[in-house]
């Protein structure tokens, strides 16, 4: 266990009441995603919606509700996802992954992943917890998420 002269300091990201949440599904997921999004549409109307591609326009056509589209994830849609994390533009990820079938842009998909981690972002990466996180008491209201303090870490001294 670190000591506090070694601990990462934290700080605080405030989500607003209105948060910032990205839809994102394998081929062979889109149809779970489009059910689930459907069965929790009016939740999801009182947030800011972003998706990637194919999967934009199915949300978009279903469900009625503005959708902010990103390119395709193969071609470069779950690289703008995971800027938008880092940029504190997205809240949480809904990724509806395909475990069984290789993706041709699998290490953007484990970038992605990775930064939902490294910037503490609730991801939901199947319908259970995507209905888990989706009815929390949480999304009600402003919840502050803690990051580590990278500010030390970009200040470092490169030999």
């Amino acid at each position: 266990m670190p000591d506090e002269k070694t601990a990462i300091p934290h700080k605080k990201i405030a989500m607003h009441q209105d948060k910032k949440i990205a839809l994102v599904a394998h081929d062979n997921k889109k149809r779970d995603l489009l059910e689930w999004a459907v069965f929790n549409r009016n939740l999801l109307a009182h947030h800011e919606v972003y998706a990637t591609g194919t999967t934009g326009e199915m949300l978009a056509k279903k469900l009625g509700i503005k959708i902010r589209k990103l390119q395709s994830g193969p071609l470069g849609g779950d690289q703008q996802i995971g800027s938008k994390i880092v940029s504190n533009d997205i809240d949480f990820l809904i990724f509806f992954w395909d475990p069984l079938e290789p993706q041709p842009h699998d290490p953007d998909v484990k970038a992605l992943l990775r930064m939902a981690v490294v910037w503490n972002i609730p991801i939901a990466c199947n319908r259970a917890s995507a209905d888990f996180m989706i009815s929390s008491p949480l999304m009600e209201g402003e919840y502050n998420r803690l990051i580590p303090d990278y500010d030390d870490y970009l200040k470092r001294n490169i030999d």
